[in-house]
């Protein structure tokens, strides 16, 4: 069964940096593409980035695009989030979520092609 726990939100100023962790169960990160995706109050789900299980290639949203990086420790069944220049707008509820779909590579900033989640961590960026 998979399992995602994230930690590491918090409250930032904007500018400032923060690393979401995301612990996986054993195994997931070699069966499984690991995404972020966020939630802002009010707002639909967004994707921000994806990590592949294949060779750990990544893709960003372009609103995050050169301020976030997506990494893996597969030994520690860990992927992280770094988040750097952090924007007001960057505050959500950042979730990690998995998929081994078959129509991963097609689309895998759909946030409906990932099936497994996990609680979702809170960001906040003050202005």
């Amino acid at each position: 069964q998979v399992q995602l726990v994230e930690s590491g939100g918090g409250l930032v100023q904007a500018g400032g940096s923060l690393r979401l962790s995301c612990k996986a169960s054993e195994r997931t990160l070699s069966n499984y593409h690991i995404a972020w995706i966020r939630q802002s109050l009010g707002k639909v789900r967004e994707f921000v980035t994806t990590i592949n299980r294949d060779g750990g290639g990544t893709f960003y949203s372009e609103s995050v695009k050169g301020r976030f990086t997506v990494s893996r420790d597969i030994a520690k069944s860990t992927v992280y989030l770094q988040m750097n220049n952090l924007k007001f707008e960057d505050t959500a509820v950042y979730y990690c979520a998995a998929t081994n779909s078959a129509t991963y590579y097609y689309n895998f900033n759909s946030v409906g092609v990932y099936g497994y989640w996990g609680q979702g961590t809170q960001v906040t960026v003050s202005s």
